[in-house]
């Protein structure tokens, strides 16, 4: 996969809590990555997480805002790295912490599905 094949593999997921037309520059920096079986932070302080995410600017694998450490976030505050992706299986969307929005496969929006 190319640089420009990760980028177009994201856009903006439907919303129809916002206005439509809300664009995320940030997908251009979306690189293909393999991330880790764990948040790193939460195994070295015995924390469990809820779901894990991640970074498609490195593959640093965090777990989420709904996890106690809160590392996917606290990564993209350090590093300046706004998405990341759902690690879970079966899921298939990402998040831009700058922009504040859903990103889902190119190939779902398409079809008019969504992957949250």
């Amino acid at each position: 996969m190319t640089d420009a094949d990760a980028a177009a593999r994201w856009v903006v997921a439907p919303d129809p809590g916002r206005p439509e037309g809300r664009t995320c520059p940030h997908v251009a920096e979306a690189a293909p990555v393999v991330g880790e079986d764990g948040c790193g932070r939460c195994l070295a302080a015995g924390w469990p997480w809820v779901r894990l995410l991640v970074c498609l600017g490195c593959g640093h694998t965090g777990c989420c805002d709904s996890s106690r450490g809160k590392h996917a976030w606290a990564h993209a505050d350090e590093t300046g790295h706004p998405l990341a992706r759902s690690a879970g299986e079966g899921e298939d969307w990402a998040w831009c912490y700058v922009d504040e929005l859903y990103l889902v496969p190119a190939r779902e929006a398409e079809d008019g599905r969504t992957a949250r």
